[in-house]
């Protein structure tokens, strides 16, 4: 029970802070990225937004 209610904590508080970012605008090198090597798949569509968020090159 115990570790189910820390994993919601946790669920909980990753979701407020990703709620606070402000959307990203792409820019047109990342268009083009999109258009000729879409993400495959939902893993490879959030590890993108999350690099583009955090500045990952």
């Amino acid at each position: 029970m115990r570790r189910f209610v820390l994993m919601l904590v946790a669920l909980s508080f990753v979701g407020v802070t990703a709620t606070a970012c402000q959307p990203h605008k792409k820019t047109f090198g990342e268009k083009v990225q999109d258009t000729l090597d879409p993400p495959q798949g939902p893993a490879e569509k959030a590890g993108r937004a999350i690099d583009r968020a955090t500045d990952g090159k």
